[in-house]
């Protein structure tokens, strides 16, 4: 089982997981199963890394805030069917992720693959301000999309 398998274990037999400094803390109505207990303490350096704030200071909570008001302004303010409006501001915790978390790659080389651009694999910058983008492939879009996804569903889960 992998950090982010034992997280959704943990949290789907009711415990409350919380970083403090470098401990994980858990808090639970009922005695967890050994088994997620033991898989926890296996993966708790990994798990501390995904549940500690990012570098930008934000916590999950700040991030579902964020995501619930762009949601709220796309639905009530924007017009747009719940459904929507919460793809709206899933784009929206990307790009602020991004600016808030620039990790640009260098212009003409694919951040996923490492390979260089070439007349039939152009890369294409991902990031709205200058100097933070990273480049991409449109193929290599989807993997790290995905990746972008499974984060999206670990805060959206918490």
């Amino acid at each position: 089982m992998s950090a982010v398998e034992t997280l959704r274990e943990a949290r789907a037999v009711g415990i409350h997981l919380e970083v403090e400094g470098e401990d994980l803390l858990l808090e639970a109505s009922a005695p967890p199963p050994t088994a997620v207990l033991d898989a926890l303490s296996q993966h708790k350096t990994e798990i501390v890394a995904i549940l500690r704030r990012g570098h930008d200071c934000w916590s999950s909570e700040d991030w579902r805030l964020f995501f619930k008001e762009r949601a709220e302004m796309a639905e009530f303010a924007g017009g747009l069917p719940r459904n929507k409006a919460e793809a709206r501001a899933f784009e929206c915790c990307i790009i602020e992720w991004l600016n808030r978390n620039p990790s640009p790659s260098v212009p003409g080389r694919c951040a996923w693959c490492g390979r260089s651009e070439s007349h039939d694999a152009v890369v294409l910058p991902y990031g709205t301000e200058p100097g933070t983008h990273i480049w991409l492939h449109s193929y290599c879009w989807i993997e790290w999309r995905k990746c972008v996804d499974l984060r999206r569903r670990m805060l959206s889960t918490g």
